[in-house]
């Protein structure tokens, strides 16, 4: 029994030590682990010093600061490349030398078909699908296809019936941006678009293709009684009527006859006294869009019309008839 009972107890002295050293080795672990992870903290702070040294090109000047307080700092912005004229940010080089394209013109990207280029290399692989026909964006109403898809979503507010852009001043509503802004003209009086052979300007560039006409001699419809071209049928019809003194279009209020359709609508609001031209600054309305943009010389100060003898400027004709007896002496 002595002899199994010292055998017992060193048994217990051998387990006991070996747990002693099995807990030292296990702290032994642990603290190489603690300086391991201290080392790591260290390698990491020091890169994100470098990185905030590289993105503002400054050093840093608060080494002593916690690592919780650098990370702070990190995640306070995720934009460091600004835009020196503008002042927009980005969050990737390469982005800000694309944005940069728009300041100084450059377009890398150049069609091989047409010559026209681009900024981004997606905006050519767009603008190729009006050489190759491609439409990839159908309407799923009326099954029109388009090239772009803001051109569909524009599109199918005409089955909707929504016109989200409003004018401000008349409250007219749109279903395109674009259709806005060429009605916006109407209040501003701007004429953008130029004729670079006769200098007339015109609001939208419909009409000044339409006006190039007159320049390119693409009149092919001609009035036989005069020998005078117009561009389209429409526009001969109702220079024939002209000729012939037909007024088929009648007022069914007073019985007056005009050759056409839209004069007709015109002379309606003498009755209804419509008046859907109003000027934005004062206020006044009028029947129709010319007598609106006479009225606008009131406001620009432009005369247009000049006297051929004197180079005088006037605002109306009636001002330039009442001049012109200042060099003829007779009453026009």
């Amino acid at each position: 029994m002595a002899l199994i009972k010292e055998e017992s107890e060193d048994v217990k002295i051998e387990e006991a030590f070996r747990v002693k050293h099995e807990d030292i080795e296990t702290q032994t672990d642990l603290m190489g682990l603690k300086k391991e992870s201290q080392e790591l903290n260290k390698i990491e702070e020091n890169q994100y010093d470098k990185d905030q040294d590289f993105m503002t090109g400054e050093h840093s000047t608060q080494n002593e600061k916690t690592s919780s307080q650098k990370r702070g700092q990190k995640t306070e912005s995720t934009s460091y490349f600004t835009c020196c004229q503008c002042g927009k940010t980005f969050n990737q080089k390469q982005n800000l030398d694309v944005h940069m394209r728009i300041h100084n013109g450059e377009k890398p990207f150049s069609c091989q078909q047409c010559g026209k280029s681009f900024t981004q290399k997606q905006n050519l692989k767009v603008h190729m699908r009006v050489h190759t026909g491609e439409k990839p964006y159908t309407c799923t109403q009326c099954g029109q296809s388009f090239t772009h898809k803001g051109n569909l979503n524009a599109h199918m507010r005409g089955h909707t019936g929504e016109s989200p852009y409003t004018c401000r001043l008349c409250e007219k509503s749109f279903s395109r941006k674009e259709s806005l802004k060429t009605h916006m003209r109407i209040h501003t009086g701007e004429k953008p678009f130029i004729c670079g052979q006769c200098g007339k300007s015109f609001r939208c560039k419909e009409n000044l293709n339409c006006h190039m006409k007159i320049h390119s001699r693409e009149n092919s419809f001609m009035c036989h009684q005069c020998g005078k071209s117009f561009p389209d049928r429409n526009h001969l019809r109702n220079h024939v009527t002209t000729h012939i003194g037909e007024k088929p279009f009648m007022c069914h209020h007073c019985g007056k006859t005009c050759t056409n359709k839209a004069i007709l609508e015109i002379h309606l609001r003498v009755h209804t006294g419509e008046r859907p031209f109003t000027c934005p600054q004062c206020g006044k309305s009028f029947t129709n869009k010319g007598n609106l943009n006479i009225h606008m010389r009131l406001h620009t100060g432009e005369k247009p019309i000049t006297c051929l003898q004197c180079g005088k400027c006037f605002t109306y004709h009636t001002d330039l008839k009442r001049h012109l007896q200042t060099h003829s002496g007779k009453k026009l």
